[in-house]
């Protein structure tokens, strides 16, 4: 899986963010009203390097919301509410499901995910390279008819940062026994080379 000589143009590459976008907020009410908040397989995107090695075979990915500040606040305040990691969790499922993922358009097209600090996968993920220093990789997502490949930018996200805030507590909501060395991870996808299968 070399990589891709596919070219979204301007307005090309915007419709497919925007494309991809709505799908992951439709897969995500869907999951928090049908599935109990269980991430559905178009939501764990299969990770391999830019020659098509496999990192992981699943990584669940968070959208990063434009909001990711006052997000983060939220989610903060309703862990802290309560110490019961069920009312917790229950409390999170129903937030969700209402209206949070209701508008894409509140959505930055940015993904993050939560990794222990002395995986494999992480320690791939922030040497993967093509050319350059930036650390790059290919996330494929796929569920029912509905197939993405898309190059990204691989940055470990520092503590404090809005979009590590928002992740941490999300995670936090959904497993009350997240391990103390962690670290957080955003996917900047190149929509200009993202490619619909």
């Amino acid at each position: 899986m070399a990589e891709s000589n596919v070219v979204n143009l301007g307005s090309a590459a915007a419709a497919l963010r925007d494309e991809f976008i709505a799908w992951q907020c439709r897969l995500r009410r869907h999951a928090m009203r049908a599935l109990g908040g269980r991430p559905s397989e178009g939501m764990r995107p299969r990770a391999a390097d830019m020659s098509g090695e496999t990192i992981a075979d699943a990584v669940t990915v968070l959208l990063a919301r434009n909001d990711s500040l006052s997000v983060a606040r939220l989610l903060e305040f309703q862990f802290k509410r309560t110490q019961d990691p069920l009312d917790r969790y229950e409390k999170a499922v129903t937030a969700f499901a209402a209206d949070f993922y209701q508008r894409p358009e509140n959505f930055s097209g940015a993904m993050s995910a939560l990794f222990n600090e002395g995986s494999s996968a992480l320690r791939r993920l922030l040497e993967s390279t093509a050319s350059g220093s930036v650390p790059r990789c290919v996330l494929t997502f796929h569920e029912s008819t509905r197939h993405y490949r898309m190059p990204c930018g691989v940055e470990l996200v520092n503590r404090g940062d809005p979009l590590y805030d928002s992740t941490y507590w999300h995670n936090a909501l959904f497993n009350p026994d997240l391990p103390p060395g962690i670290a957080i991870v955003a996917f900047v996808p190149d929509w200009v080379h993202a490619q619909r299968g």
